[in-house]
């Protein structure tokens, strides 16, 4: 990945620039542009306003910009504290936030979340724990993964690992989220996420003891990141745990949502840890979240984004970086990718109406069916009409829908003796498998 380029210095932009020019400039004082914003490294490519050089042009947004940032407590590694902006594009994109992850979640008619809640927690749980750990180089397939998750089999290789650690730690947090964050908790978070998955196992739950760790280029190996010496570490991390665990009238104000955003940078441009960084960033945002009253945050999966365009992910970082320190960069960044995770919950949602009606109409093709099969055992075969050969265990139906055990095998085998599921044996364990003919034996069920 190509460094962005530092911006132009104050000094340099104001050396010689006459007073006249300056009432010009301030003509073009928008800390956006279209509505973005954007880095020098973007903006020197764009065709400035007639009459001004596109330096000039940075100055002008600059000067825009300054009178909206506010200083933080949290600093970089020379000293320099961070800083933040809401300008009202944010702004809006936080209201909204508060309504759609704070509020009352707006679902589609037929479908009623309270209800199904646990299944839709499992889904995201799932889903984050193999994207958040596919993201920092895990390599086991979605369809592995999710099966381990769902049938609560151990892992096998490092990669399951990851994601198995992943899920166990992103439920160990959903205790935490009425407690302060600490020092050693997010130690012991970072244990329960890395173990059994580093070269020297002794790295787990502790702060990197050197300054080897680096931020390189997967491709060319290029050196992005140089984070904070080793020896500032346990400040550092006490810094950023009474900064994640100030109250909302603590002045000057930061919004729940951006403090979440900013824990999650500050791990991230820290490297406390030899490995895992991310995933423990990404799982105290979660906390945060949650700590926070944003209980939607619980259905989402940010990681599935990320994964998609990882080049803007640390393009977030590196802008910060080398725009003195401006986290607004990597705060529009969180806030659109959160935006894009609530759309999905959205669509799959959608997606649930639309089984739900599906099982509707399989029971108004075979009325019988409504006599002998219930609402579990409906999904499982509609799943089943989908998704031709899959395995359908025990253990998996009964966290699926969260009964159980006894439930899930009355439910099993009695698709079994209605002829729905044929059955094998692994081990001492049943497996069942839709038959390739399972419309016919619906039909002759349901006559």
């Amino acid at each position: 990945m190509k460094l962005p380029l530092n911006p132009p210095s104050f000094e340099s932009l104001f050396r010689g620039l006459r007073p006249d020019l300056l009432q010009r400039l301030l003509k073009h004082r928008d800390p956006l542009v279209d509505g973005r914003y954007l880095h020098w490294d973007e903006l020197r490519h764009r065709t400035p306003p007639e009459g001004v050089s596109s330096e000039q042009w940075w100055l002008a947004i600059r000067l825009a910009r300054n009178a909206l940032l506010s200083e933080l407590p949290l600093f970089d590694k020379d000293g320099r504290p961070f800083s933040v902006a809401i300008p009202d594009p944010v702004q809006i994109r936080l209201y909204h936030l508060d309504q759609d992850a704070a509020g009352q979640l707006r679902v589609p008619d037929g479908l009623n979340i309270d209800e199904n809640n646990q299944r839709y927690l499992l889904h995201s749980l799932r889903e984050e724990a193999i994207t958040s750990s596919q993201l920092e180089g895990a390599s086991t397939t979605r369809r592995v993964a999710e099966a381990m998750l769902r049938d609560g089999r151990k892992p096998r290789d490092r990669s399951e690992a990851m994601i198995y650690n992943n899920y166990q730690a992103m439920n160990h947090l959903r205790g935490l989220k009425g407690e302060p964050i600490t020092p050693d908790r997010i130690l012991e978070l970072h244990s329960m996420l890395t173990i059994n998955t580093l070269d020297d196992p002794a790295g787990s739950g502790q702060l990197r003891r050197d300054d080897e760790v680096r931020v390189t280029d997967n491709r060319d190996g290029a050196l992005l990141h140089q984070p904070p010496s080793h020896l500032e570490l346990p400040a550092r991390l006490e810094r950023l745990c009474a900064f994640a665990n100030q109250s909302v009238d603590t002045t000057p104000f930061v919004h729940p949502a951006v403090r979440a955003i900013l824990l999650h940078f500050m791990v991230g441009y820290d490297h406390p840890f030899v490995d895992g960084n991310g995933r423990t960033a990404r799982a105290l945002f979660y906390w945060a979240m949650a700590r926070s009253g944003y209980w939607l945050t619980e259905f989402l999966s940010i990681s599935q984004f990320l994964r998609r365009a990882p080049r803007q992910y640390v393009q977030a970082y590196l802008h910060t970086e080398t725009d003195g320190g401006d986290t607004t960069y990597f705060v529009v960044h969180q806030l659109d990718t959160l935006n894009r995770a609530i759309d999905s919950l959205h669509d799959y949602l959608a997606g649930k109406t639309k089984e739900k009606r599906a099982n509707a109409k399989l029971v108004a093709i075979w009325p019988a069916l409504n006599l002998h099969l219930n609402s579990r055992q409906l999904a499982l075969i509609n799943h089943a009409l989908n998704h031709p050969h899959e395995a359908y265990r025990m253990s998996s139906h009964q966290k699926a829908h969260q009964v159980v055990y006894q439930t899930a095998r009355t439910d099993l085998l009695g698709l079994e003796e209605l002829g729905l599921l044929d059955r094998t044996q692994e081990g001492k364990a049943f497996v069942f498998y839709a038959p390739e003919n399972l419309r016919e034996r619906l039909a002759r069920v349901g006559r």
